[in-house]
């Protein structure tokens, strides 16, 4: 049996690593037609004059690619150190929590009414999304603080 671990453990390592690299491409392909739908999406918007709609779908749009950004940079780490990290987790939860909170300010705005029970449950969102992003930055900042390897990054001058 011993012997059948050995043969099988470097295979299934080059087979995770495959899986690991065919998804990561497959995130930047998503990634990059992505950025292309949202210009050419805000390229026809602004033409017909809807000049906020277009900012607000572009700045959308771009928040969703710097979450896939984040995850491909996630996917890499694991295939390069087979080991998972919550830290790229923690951003990703932070950049989705901005982009709805973004999304809900901007649909909000076009009626402001502070007797409306949707702009109440608008308002509760965004203040229960804050304090998501809250927790999460000091989850981060836990993380790095106990992981010597960041620590130790710190001290060399590198950051990501």
């Amino acid at each position: 049996m011993d012997a059948v671990n050995r043969r099988l453990t470097p295979l299934l390592e080059r087979s995770e690593t495959t899986i690991y690299i065919a998804t990561a491409l497959i995130l930047v392909g998503a990634a990059g037609a992505l950025l292309l739908l949202a210009l050419s999406e805000t390229v026809a918007r602004v033409s017909e004059g809807a000049h906020m709609e277009a900012l607000l779908n572009l700045l959308d749009r771009s928040l969703l690619v710097l979450m896939l950004a984040e995850i491909i940079y996630t996917v890499r780490r694991i295939a390069r150190t087979h080991r998972l990290e919550a830290e790229p987790f923690f951003i990703v939860a932070i950049i989705a929590a901005i982009r709805r909170m973004l999304v809900i300010t901007a649909e909000s705005t076009a009626h402001v009414n502070l007797q409306d029970p949707t702009f109440q449950a608008a308002l509760a969102e965004l203040g229960l999304l804050a304090l998501i992003i809250l927790a999460l930055a000091v989850g981060v900042r836990l993380i790095r603080r106990s992981d010597p390897e960041s620590a130790a990054a710190k001290e060399n001058g590198e950051s990501r």
